[in-house]
């Protein structure tokens, strides 16, 4: 809260000392200037009265009858209240209107006698020792022919003097403070003129600090404050529509927050929690967290520890963790160019246990169609020896379809066997023994479609750490692939070392895939011609298998067709590889 009239007090005695300054200097200044030229006017006049005196007397006349100049001068001095003193060349007293000559000193010494011999004008100010006080002294010189032969000295009260100065400096002030009164009165006047101005902003702020931004200052156009009545009153619209904006931002993200159904938590660089929605349906521990600290709020170590982890890096992190009886998936980024996190808690129990539950019912009912399937397979196969041509066309077609089939239940086992490893069986594996094994593999496809296959593997290439099975299970699918897919030209597999990953480029001339289809061929049972994949026997999981295997070795794999002139699949995996 402004104190306003301590604020106005400030103003008006800052008005107050420099006026006081300026008329004490003034005043100083002005004294001193009043008493010099005063000394210099009683100075100028002594130097006319010695003159008149010299005109007055016939010096070398009365030289030698010292009682009738002693008596004339005694009596001018006291007709015109003034001390006259007559001086010969040698500084012996010939006549003062004060004391007896014959008593007084030699007064050859002196300052303004020394000065008059020169024939100048001799003025000093001192004490005098024959009449006791501060006198102000003026001394001519009186020339006769070419030599002085006297010198004709005149002096005053320096008391008087300053009696006289003393009373003009008393009227002066006098005056000045009669003036200065005014003046004062004035400033007030005119300092809480130009206060109110002030007063006006000091209010209007006070309501802005108080959110209230429909104040406007109005101040009279003349005033020297109507430029800062304008740009204040622009602040103030800006600070409004400002604050309109941040108050509608606020509840927007308020609304956002409270409808996600997830746990959401703000978390300064300290570690404070600031701010959260309230769920709670996750068992992180104590609910309350105003203005503290996330390890009061969560209990579980497993995620305090994945907390720290995420400030210290600053990185994004994911992860799933178990609290209480519920999986969670936590979450947590750096909020845009603050140093607050962001930590998102999602309950995906439901959905692990959905996940759970799909993987049992495709294992289950995989291993319960492969027997049937088998049982199947072996009866047509049986049958197929005795029947006639147009029947055993028949049975081909029914062994075909349960080829299919049981191709579909081995791929989902493998798909599901895949998607629950947590560990893979790492080795060492040698480029080129992949090449012998696949070669000698496929030897009998190539051969049945008049395909080439051209491996590409330089000497110096390193070896790769990689489950083996799974591995291979990747080049086995993709291969399979290429060759179904392609009627004539060549297949090419192409190592190559890129820092510490290894590239593995498998291409082929076959017939393509449309680019507006590249970016679902990974997904589960999908096939971009399905008649042609039904006559070659394809599932659609061949694809969905390698990519799973490849993120397994936290790898990736991309691909890139054009339409009638072949595939490419780009694999990058790490040289080195950790089990877990």
């Amino acid at each position: 809260m402004i104190n306003k009239k301590r604020y106005f007090f400030t103003l008006f005695l800052s008005y107050v000392i420099v006026i006081l300054v300026l008329t004490a200097t003034l005043l100083m200044v002005s004294f001193g200037i009043i008493r010099k030229n005063y000394i210099d006017t009683l100075t100028s006049n002594l130097v006319y009265l010695n003159y008149t005196i010299e005109q007055s007397i016939n010096v070398s006349e009365t030289a030698s009858d010292y009682s009738r100049l002693d008596g004339f001068i005694k009596e001018l001095g006291h007709r015109i209240n003034t001390r006259i003193t007559m001086i010969d060349p040698e500084g012996v007293v010939l006549a003062d209107s004060e004391n007896d000559p014959k008593e007084m000193e030699n007064h050859g010494d002196r300052e303004e006698i020394r000065a008059a011999y020169n024939r100048k004008v001799g003025r000093n100010i001192r004490f005098s020792t024959t009449m006791k006080k501060k006198m102000l002294y003026v001394a001519t010189p009186i020339i006769a022919g070419d030599r002085v032969i006297a010198v004709a000295r005149t002096s005053l009260y320096l008391s008087d003097v300053e009696n006289l100065l003393s009373t003009l400096r008393f009227r002066i002030f006098y005056i000045t403070a009669l003036l200065l009164i005014m003046v004062l009165i004035g400033v007030l006047i005119y300092s809480n003129k130009m206060y109110r101005p002030v007063r006006e902003l000091v209010a209007a702020a006070e309501k802005i600090s108080r959110n209230d931004f429909n104040v406007r200052v109005k101040i009279e156009p003349k005033s020297v404050f109507r430029y800062l009545a304008i740009a204040f009153n622009l602040m103030t619209e800006t600070l409004q529509k400002s604050f309109a904006e941040i108050s509608l931002q606020r509840d927007q993200l308020q609304t956002i927050i409270a409808a996600v159904p997830s746990d959401l938590y703000v978390i300064e660089r300290n570690g404070q929690v600031i701010l959260t929605n309230q769920k709670n349906d996750l068992p992180v521990g104590q609910p309350d967290t105003g203005d503290r600290h996330y390890r009061k709020v969560f209990q579980d170590r497993a995620l305090q520890k994945f907390i720290d982890d995420a400030i210290k890096s600053g990185a994004e992190l994911n992860e799933e963790i178990m609290l209480g009886q519920k999986t969670c998936l936590c979450s947590i980024s750096r909020i845009g160019t603050t140093e607050n996190t962001l930590l998102i808690l999602h309950d995906i129990t439901d959905i692990k246990n959905l996940q759970l539950y799909k993987k049992d019912f495709i294992a289950n009912v995989s291993h319960e169609l492969r027997t049937p399937l088998t049982a199947i397979k072996g009866f047509v196969e049986t049958l197929q020896e005795d029947f006639t041509s147009t029947n055993k066309r028949y049975l081909d077609i029914i062994n075909r379809h349960t080829d299919r089939l049981i191709n579909i239940v081995n791929d989902l086992l493998i798909l599901n066997e895949i998607e629950d490893t947590t560990q893979l069986e790492i080795e060492e594996i040698e480029p080129v023994k992949i090449r012998a094994d696949l070669t000698k593999l496929f030897e009998d496809k190539l051969k049945q479609k008049g395909l080439r296959l051209f491996w590409e593997i330089p000497a110096e290439i390193p070896n790769l750490s990689a489950d083996r099975f799974k591995l291979e299970q990747v080049f086995i699918n993709l291969l399979d692939n290429a060759i179904k897919y392609t009627e004539s030209g060549e297949i090419r597999v192409v190592f190559q070392q890129d820092g510490a990953d290894m590239v593995i480029e498998i291409e082929d001339t076959g017939i393509g895939i449309p680019a507006d289809q590249l970016s679902r061929v990974f997904e589960r049972f999908y096939t971009v011609d399905k008649s042609h994949s039904r006559r070659l026997g394809g599932t659609g999981l061949g694809l969905s298998i390698a990519k799973h295997i490849v993120l397994l070795h936290n790898g990736s794999i991309n691909i890139a067709s054009e339409r009638h002139r072949g595939t490419k699949f780009t694999i990058r995996l790490p040289l080195k590889q950790s089990a877990n």
